[in-house]
């Protein structure tokens, strides 16, 4: 495949990748529309990045290097290589570099999962690297780079929120090149699993994997997979034309992590629908309480969970925090609460009632009849 066709084909899979995060609506170039534009901008980009040939030139070609995650491959080697991360401060595109001792770039890549965060538009979200780590992951005796970026949407639906992307890079064995698996990056993100280097390397290295805790279709299934019940806040509810259902609440644990899940289960052992609570928390700290109550007036019983999360701060130290969700019985199901969360945000002196009060406070009622 020649040069040209090469840029061609990178920029079409740049347009065509589906995405598997929250995006924002793509822009168009004033000369140019859609495919054309984005091809034109993405041959331009290409470009500059091709022609870096040291560690110097990064910064000369419009890419602002993270100089505090500049990392050696191998730490114990006095000659070791470095990985060099680098923003094109155009696009928000992640590259990553490979360099020696004496500054000349040895691999280069931006064929990553964080750079198609948005479908369609060169330009990406804002982006800070999160964490991180070299392992070798496929026991070939050879390094491996484990990234997982930190994203904010500029505008859409899910404008102003953070989210994680995480990303695997193989070492080849014959020299300092890498290659990505898609599929690898897909399970990583679609199934939560891009919260830590620690449950990426569960995933990848030791195939554990949270994969099931989305498709699975019985309580069976899911028992069968060592999802643990709550049982203490496992209970059956009537829940109008969804009839009589077991809210089903339990963790399934991978590397250090608990990972909440709630599932509405009926009385043949099937799944109805599934909650996901945790939002981008890495762990269940400790489930404060799951109640069916009408919040918005409707006359249908809604679920109401709170709980205390932790995560991983900026320099590493464990945060634990109370938070709440609430899902709106429909028809068809439950939708999350969008509005609420926004106005509230509840401390540790908060218990259910007062939530549910505050909660029905917002919809404008105060009834107390379930």
């Amino acid at each position: 495949m020649n040069k040209c066709r090469y840029i061609t084909a990178l920029a079409l899979a740049a347009i065509l990748v589906c995405s598997l995060f929250p995006y924002s609506t793509a822009e168009a170039s004033p000369e140019k529309t859609g495919e054309e534009a984005v091809l034109a901008e993405y041959e331009e980009y290409y470009e500059r990045l091709m022609s870096i040939e040291n560690q110097s030139g990064i910064g000369e070609n419009g890419f602002r290097v993270v100089e505090d995650q500049i990392f050696a491959l191998e730490p114990d080697e006095e000659d070791s290589i470095l990985m060099v991360p680098a923003f094109d401060e155009r696009y928000n595109r992640l590259a990553l570099f490979i360099v020696d001792t004496d500054g000349v770039i040895l691999y280069r890549t931006e064929q990553l999962a964080t750079n198609h965060c948005v479908t369609g538009r060169m330009r990406q979200p804002i982006q800070d690297i999160a964490a991180v780590s070299f392992q070798d992951l496929n026991r070939d005796g050879r390094t491996d780079i484990i990234l997982i970026t930190s994203c904010v949407n500029e505008s859409g639906a899910y404008a102003g929120k953070t989210y994680k992307v995480g990303d695997v890079l193989f070492q080849n064995k014959t020299d300092c090149s890498f290659y990505r698996d898609y599929r690898i990056s897909d399970k990583i993100n679609r199934f939560g699993m891009n919260k830590s280097a620690k449950s990426i390397t569960a995933f990848v290295r030791d195939g554990n994997s949270t994969e099931f805790l989305y498709t699975a279709t019985t309580l069976r299934e899911l028992q069968r997979n060592k999802f643990r019940i709550i049982q203490e806040q496992c209970y059956f509810r009537s829940f109008g034309k969804l009839g009589r259902l077991q809210v089903t609440p339990g963790t399934y644990r991978i590397a250090d992590y608990d990972i909440f899940m709630i599932y509405l289960v009926n009385e043949q052992g099937d799944i109805v629908s599934v909650l996901q609570p945790m939002g981008e928390y890495d762990n269940l700290y400790a489930l404060k309480g799951v109640t069916c109550r009408d919040i918005d007036g409707d006359g249908l019983k809604d679920i109401v969970i709170l709980a205390r999360y932790s995560y991983e701060g900026e320099a590493g130290e464990l945060i634990v925090e109370s938070d709440y969700r609430i899902y709106y019985q429909r028809t068809g199901g439950f939708v999350p609460d969008t509005e609420i969360r926004d106005t509230y945000r509840c401390g540790d002196e908060d218990t259910m009632e007062i939530l549910v009060e505050k909660a029905r406070a917002y919809w404008g009622w105060q009834t107390t009849n379930d």
